[in-house]
Order: structure tokens, then C-alpha cells, then sequence
């Protein structure tokens, strides 16, 4: 199924490729997009095709944060229509959660949960596509933390970043702009800071222009409803590692009963159970190539009560056991100079 993302997803994508030497409008045509795409925020375009546009230019130019200098100049008004219901609401709170409810205008594939318990707040953000899109990730986190960043005039401190993919060889980066302790090989991608920070007042709010916003926001968005399949998919992405990815979860947290559920799915030509595997199976295969993830971690990660249930599927779906599909898959890593890092 193909996701959708706003072409304000590559803003600065051109400027920053031609600058280390690449040529972003040959490599635009070449993935099916025409170069001045780049310049119309709200085409939309295959976020699959963007996260690869990414990828490939972090490749052809060695540049391994090629995503977080792309988020290093974003503006809340790259958001679109949206920006101007996050720039007054009145907390961090409600500027978040309204981000959380609108996401799908902005990008699809792209989901973020919050979660707020014993003083500490854990906003995480996942992609819902096949491959592990190391660049579009921290583009994400770096949009995030700009967004809270710049509402809060720069008095913003998080207590850590986490992403689950490897550490580049130079952090020097993502010292600079995140100021917080950042951990790479993780279980989750997202940003952890405190839950007084939640209340922290925007300076910007004005209750009229909300309103107005909100107005706006809901005429551009008739007809750009998520589709069911989309809503569940992104459901279990949520759920799995607290192994809640059920049917009957699933239809709680959409405000559905199950039966109701499995209708509308099998009006789009699928099922529950079809979801689940394709999930589970696409993360399956990004956690297992990474070296540093235990199979039993892995398991725990997709839900599984233990090693050997997961062992069982994986092998019946992969056609072998977990340590012989990642001798077989993973890629081989550049060697660095100082040996693995895991934190900045």
C-alpha cells in the first residue's frame, strides 16, 4: 500500500545535495519525480520514494547526517495548513497532541505516540514502511525537537534522544543540536524529557486565531481521512512491543467494536490477522539485521512472551531461524576508527 508524504518533506533536499557535489535533479527524475516537486509543499508524493531520495544521497555523498542538516533549517510553517493551529495552542501539551491528531496531513507513513507517566514523558515516532529509513528518521526527531524547540523560544531541554539505528562516525551534529544525551542501537526512536515540560506555556497562543486555525485545517483535510487498513497498521506498530496489538485492542483504541472492525477491513480486501504479519514481518527484518539486538530482545520488542515462539514464526515465515537469516542479510558495517559508540 502506498503512503503519502507532503513534498515540504524535502525541503532543503536539493540545496543541501548540490552542495556536497550531487545532483538532486538527476536523482529526482530518476526516482519518478520532477525536480521542481521540491518547490510545491503540498504535492504529495510516495513517502516510500522520498525516505529512498534520502538514503541514496547520504550514500553517494558519505554525509551519514544527511537527515539532521535537513532539520536543521526547518520552520514550523514547512508544517503547511497546520502550522498555524500548532503555533497557538496555549502548552507543549496541546501543541503535541494536536501534532499527533493531524500527522496524517503531513505524512502517512509516519506515526507518533506520547506517553506520560511518573514524571517522564516518551514521545515516540515510527515509520510505517518496509524498509528502515535511517535519514528520514532523524529528520523526523529533528523536526520534532525544532518544533517544541522553536515554540518554547530555545528554553526546551530534553533528557535524551533514542534511535534504534547504529551511531554515525561523527557525532559532532547531533551534540550540537539536540544538547542531550543521545543513544543509538535503542529499543524505540523518540524524545524523552520531562512531564513538567508538557505545561510549559507557548508565548504565541491566541485562542481566536485556534479557532480560526481549526477551521482551515478541518475544510483541507475533507477527504484526506487515513484509511482504516492505515489506522490499524499504524495501531500495531504502537502496540506491539507491549504486546496489546490484538483485534480487540486494535478496535478499543480506534473507539470500534470488533466486529465493526473486521468489516471495514475486509470492505479494503484485508483482514486483521494480514496486518498483523505484515508488521511484524517488516519490523522483524529491520531489528534482526541489526547486530545489536538478541533475538530474545527482538522477540520482546514484537510481542512475543518468549525466544522460542518468535523463533517458531520467524523461521516458518523466513524459511530459517533468526541467527542464520541475519548471517545471510546484514550489512557489513564501515569499521571506525575509535570503536563502536553508542551514546553522545
Amino acid at each position: 500500500m502506498i503512503t503519502f508524504v507532503r513534498a515540504a518533506s524535502l525541503t532543503n533536499y536539493a540545496e543541501l545535495f548540490r552542495a556536497m557535489g550531487g545532483d538532486p535533479d538527476k536523482a529526482l527524475r530518476q526516482a519518478g519525480l520532477r525536480p521542481s516537486v521540491v518547490l510545491e509543499q503540498d504535492q504529495l508524493i510516495d513517502a516510500l520514494v522520498a525516505g529512498r531520495l534520502l538514503e541514496d544521497a547520504a550514500a553517494s555523498t558519505g554525509c551519514e547526517n544527511f537527515g539532521l542538516r535537513m532539520a536543521q533549517s526547518r520552520q514550523i510553517s514547512n508544517f503547511g495548513v497546520v502550522s498555524l493551529l500548532l503555533l497557538h495552542q496555549p502548552t507543549l501539551r496541546k501543541v503535541l497532541t494536536t501534532l499527533i491528531e493531524h500527522v496524517h496531513m503531513l505524512n502517512e507513513s509516519l506515526v507518533i505516540q506520547m506517553e506520560d507517566a511518573n514524571g517522564v514523558v516518551v514521545l515516540r515516532e515510527e515509520f510505517t514502511l518496509p524498509e528502515a529509513l535511517t535519514q528520514s528518521m532523524e529528520l523526523a526527531i529533528g523536526v520534532l525537537f525544532r518544533t517544541c524547540n522553536l515554540l518554547l523560544n530555545d528554553r526546551w531541554r530534553p533528557q535524551q534522544v533514542c534511535f534504534t539505528h547504529h551511531a554515525p562516525r561523527d557525532l559532532s551534529l547531533h551534540k550540537q543540536l539536540f544538547r542531550c544525551r543521545v543513544e543509538f542501537d535503542a529499543d524505540f526512536n523518540g524524545i524523552v524529557f520531562r512531564t513538567e515540560d508538557l505545561d510549559a506555556p507557548n508565548p504565541l497562543a491566541d485562542p481566536v486565531l485556534v479557532r480560526y486555525a481549526q477551521t482551515v485545517v478541518d475544510t483541507s483535510q475533507q477527504g484526506r481521512q487515513a484509511s482504516v487498513a492505515q489506522r490499524v497498521r499504524k495501531a500495531i506498530y504502537l502496540m506491539l512491543p507491549s504486546g496489546s496489538a490484538t483485534c480487540i485492542c486494535v478496535a478499543q483504541g480506534l473507539g470500534r467494536s470488533v466486529r465493526t472492525l473486521q468489516r471495514e477491513l475486509s470492505e479494503e480486501g484485508l483482514s486483521f490477522t494480514d496486518l498483523l504479519v505484515e508488521v511484524r514481518s517488516d519490523l522483524a527484518q529491520r531489528y534482526v539485521r541489526n547486530p545489536e539486538y538478541s533475538v530474545g530482545q527482538i522477540a520482546s520488542m514484537l510481542g512475543y512472551n518468549s525466544h522460542s515462539a518468535f523463533t517458531r514464526w520467524f523461521a516458518t515465515l523466513f524459511g530459517c531461524p533468526p541467527e542464520v537469516w541475519r548471517e545471510k542479510n546484514i550489512p557489513q558495517r564501515q569499521p571506525q576508527a575509535s570503536g563502536p559508540i553508542k551514546r553522545a
